[in-house]
Formats: C-alpha cells, structure tokens, sequence
C-alpha cells in the first residue's frame, strides 16, 4: 500500500462515483447451453466447422486446455482434441444482447455497451434507490441469471479502468468491489500487464527497466517514462496512480466499421475479389446507414497464403454511406498493389474517419449517387421488415449451373 506520496491524492472532491463493468461469461457457449443443457460441463469450442474458422467463443473446460477466442480452429481441435465444436448462432447472439442492455436500462441511464456481451454502468445515482454498491452488483447477476439463464461477472469501482480490471480478476460468475479508500492498495499489487495500454511490447520494455508491477511504475518518475514512451509513458504514470477522468459514455462513436472474410481456397482471381469486395461494401454501407454514420476514407486489407498481410488506405472526394463509392475506392486501392504473389488467404475492407450524416455532401451532377442512396435505403426497409430475404446487386448472383456440373457450392467461391 502507497503513502500519502500520491501526487494526485487531492485533484478533485467530487464524490466517488460508482461503476460497474458487466461482463457475460462465455456468452456465446452459454446462450448455445440455453438449447442443448446437456452439454453443460463439456468442452466446447463455437465456431463454423471449417479449415479456416477461428474460435469464437470456447467454454472454461477448453479454455483450460489452452483454447481462446480469435485462435485458428485447428490449432483449437490441436490443444482440446475432444472439444464440440457448435455452429455459433449470430442472431439469437445480438437478441439477446438487445434484451440483456435493454435491462442495464433499467437501472441507469448511462450504459456505455462495449460489445455484444459487455457494458459499462454508471450507478452513481442508483444507490439511494439500489443500495450499496455490492447489493446492486448481485442484484445484476441475480436478475441476468434469473431473467437470460445466463451468468455475468461484475467490477465495480470508481475509476471505469479498475471496474475493467475488478471484472477480469473476478471471472467467471463473480463479483468484485474495489472501493476508492482501497483503490491504489488494489491497483499496486497488480502486475504492469493489468493496465491498459501495457502490451506484450511495452511489459517487455518496462520489464527491462526493472518495472514489473503498478506500484514500481507509479515510482518511476513521470519525466523518466514520458522520455522513454511519449504520451503512453505519461498516462500510463496517471493510471498507477488510479487517475482516469473518462466517464461512462452512454453513446459511444464508432471511428470505423468493417467486414472481412476468409476463403475456404486461396483466391487468385481478381474478379472474385472485386465481387467480394462488392458484397463487403454493401454489408458497410448498411451499417453506416443504420448509425446514419458517414465515411471519409477507406481502406484495404489484404493476407497472403503465408499470412503476409498488407492494408492500403485512401481518402475519399466527399463523405459517403452508399456501396457503389465504397467499392470504387476499394477496387482502386487493389490495383494499386499491382500484381499479387501468392493467392489472397483474406480480404478484408474498413470505412473509416466518421462522421454524422447531416453534413453536407456535394452530389454528383447527374444525382446518380442520390438514386444509388435512395435505392440502398429502400433496400435497408425491406431487409429489417424480411430479415430472411437475401437481397443485392445482381453482379453478385452466381450463374446457373449446367445439368452436367455437380449439385453443392463451389469451394472456390467466396462465401
């Protein structure tokens, strides 16, 4: 524990707010156990059953045998041989979630969702009406589990970092309070890694300098690390001290949106990338409409067979929410590579540098971009009242098939 040498001990007399990080535990394992509860105890891995998937989600029984999300699905079968694997289910994933934050809004007004399954919630003004802290924390996970069938972890502090770290150190099915007159004993004990903004690169450097805990770095003279890591050094010398000024962010700004896709069979041929990368910008063209979101750049993402990876941005004549300027920007930008070495593992496109549709954007003159956007959101109605119908751009509709050619999909098309 840290002595009155806190240098931010008396920046500021507001009182103590209270939040909470809400984390489902494993939730796309659990809300598959929703449907088949018999598998409950089992090793189990979510993925889509193919050479290319990676792990989505895997139950603790796997997790401890080395298995963990984003992980590569055969090396996943390689560490957890006897693992299920479950074909994930994306739509009762985001339903569930719809409900699960509807329900934080019940008890504030101020949520920030981090994710499909994770949260922050300033409970600040709950208490009076709530209880203390602790009390609120169980009642989240009582009311999840009894309402969802599902568990949550909760962290509860002052600062949203240690809420973050309480949650992590709780996992799974717990809860942890780190009350502000025991903030810095709690956070002088933790590793550097616990902080965010410490990666593998940066443990390794502060390692090498003697720091290997939050109290060591909060002892580390703030000009010492400022010179030796500019502005990470100094917030990172504000976080030992449990000094973060960021509050609950009910609405938080996406500052890009994304898709990408790998192939079942390494690509090769422009004209498949071209269609694929037509089928991603519709996918966030919608999206940016339904945030009624606007982009001013995009960029490229491409991996090689060896998972060489390259990305190429570029910026865009006027913020745009229509596919047909997402993928020109994006066919630019992959002739720009010229011509490719090995075949294309994954392809991958971003829209990013956001902003709020209402700006004015100048058109073009024969408004044809003003009819692409008018069709598109017509597109947009269909698709939420007939979430099954697939609807798109007919250059993107597979040509029949002959009698002669065998019925199944051609592993050679992207998916």
């Amino acid at each position: 524990m840290v002595s009155s040498g806190d240098p931010h001990r008396d920046r500021s007399r507001r009182p103590a707010a209270v939040i909470a990080h809400v984390d489902m535990d494993a939730y796309f394992v659990e809300v598959e156990l929703l449907s088949r509860p018999e598998l409950r105890g089992r090793r189990l891995i979510v993925a889509h059953d193919s050479p290319r998937s990676v792990v989505l989600s895997a139950s603790y029984p796997a997790r401890a045998q080395g298995v963990r999300s984003a992980m590569p699905l055969t090396r996943a079968r390689q560490l957890s041989p006897d693992s299920l694997v479950l074909e994930p289910h994306q739509q009762r994933y985001r339903e569930l979630s719809r409900q699960i934050m509807a329900y934080f809004g019940t008890l504030t007004d101020t949520v920030e969702q981090l994710s499909v399954d994770e949260a922050f919630l300033d409970l600040t003004g709950a208490v009076r009406r709530l209880g203390p802290p602790a009390q609120i924390g169980e009642l989240i996970r009582r009311d999840v589990r009894e309402q969802f069938g599902l568990p949550c972890t909760v962290g509860i502090a002052d600062r949203k970092f240690i809420a973050k770290i309480a949650s992590t150190r709780a996992k799974p099915d717990g809860l942890m309070l780190v009350p502000p007159a025991q903030r810095l004993q709690f956070l002088h004990a933790l590793p550097v890694e616990s902080l965010w903004g410490v990666g593998g690169t940066t443990a390794a450097a502060l390692h090498d300098r003697g720091v290997r805990t939050v109290e060591q770095l909060a002892q580390t003279p703030r000009d010492v690390l400022t010179a030796r890591f500019g502005a990470l050094g100094e917030h990172l010398h504000d976080l030992a001290w449990g000094v973060d000024e960021r509050g609950v962010e009910p609405h938080r700004e996406e500052k890009s949106i994304g898709a990408e896709e790998t192939f079942a069979v390494d690509i090769s041929s422009t004209e498949q990338l071209r269609a694929e990368l037509l089928r991603l910008s519709y996918r966030i063209a919608a999206r940016l409409r339904a945030a009624e979101l606007s982009a001013s750049g995009v960029s490229l993402k491409l991996r090689y067979r060896d998972f060489d990876t390259l990305t190429r941005s570029t910026s865009l004549p006027h913020p745009t929410r229509s596919a047909p300027v997402l993928h020109r920007a994006a066919v630019q930008l992959l002739h720009r590579l010229g011509d490719r070495a090995q075949p294309v593992r994954l392809i991958g496109l971003r829209a990013e540098r956001l902003d709020r549709g209402d700006s004015a954007v100048q058109l073009s003159f024969d408004g044809a971009e003003s009819r692409w956007t008018d069709a598109e959101a017509a597109v947009d109605v269909v698709a939420h009242r007939f979430p099954e119908s697939a609807i798109g751009p007919a250059s993107l509709i597979p040509p029949p098939r002959s009698e002669s050619e065998e019925t199944g999909d051609d592993p050679s098309t992207p998916r």
